[in-house]
């Protein structure tokens, strides 16, 4: 079992920054890829980007998530981040950070375990 709790999430305005935060109490945490999704109200599931296990650090990202979104990890912390910066309305989802054996997935499907999401609400 990989237990994922997801913080950071929030009110913010159109163009703040916000950090998420997905951090695990599970003893192989870095042996797991991890991805970032998101999903607004009446939409599906959205991938945004993903990094790979150990010290391989790999990071892939939905091509409508680069430039604005990053995606890091700390190991010795069992953390995975997401820096958003220059957030818009559009970007209102829960987000919910994932885990997989083996190299990154962009398909949802792929990640054995998911954190309980949190809101991130951007005003306009």
């Amino acid at each position: 079992q990989v237990p994922l709790v997801e913080s950071g999430g929030g009110l913010v305005q159109a163009g703040d920054s916000l950090r998420l935060s997905c951090a695990s109490s599970g003893r192989t945490f870095d042996t797991y890829s991890m991805g970032w999704f998101r999903q607004a109200p009446g939409k599906e599931r959205e991938f945004i980007g993903a990094i790979g296990w150990s010290h391989h650090n790999f990071t892939y990202y939905a091509d409508s998530m680069k430039g604005r979104f990053t995606i890091s990890r700390d190991n010795a912390k069992n953390t995975v981040y997401l820096q958003m910066n220059s957030l818009k309305p559009e970007d209102t989802a829960v987000y919910y950070c994932a885990a997989k054996v083996g190299p990154i997935a962009t398909i949802h499907h792929s990640y054995n375990y998911w954190g309980q999401g949190t809101q991130v609400t951007v005003s306009s």
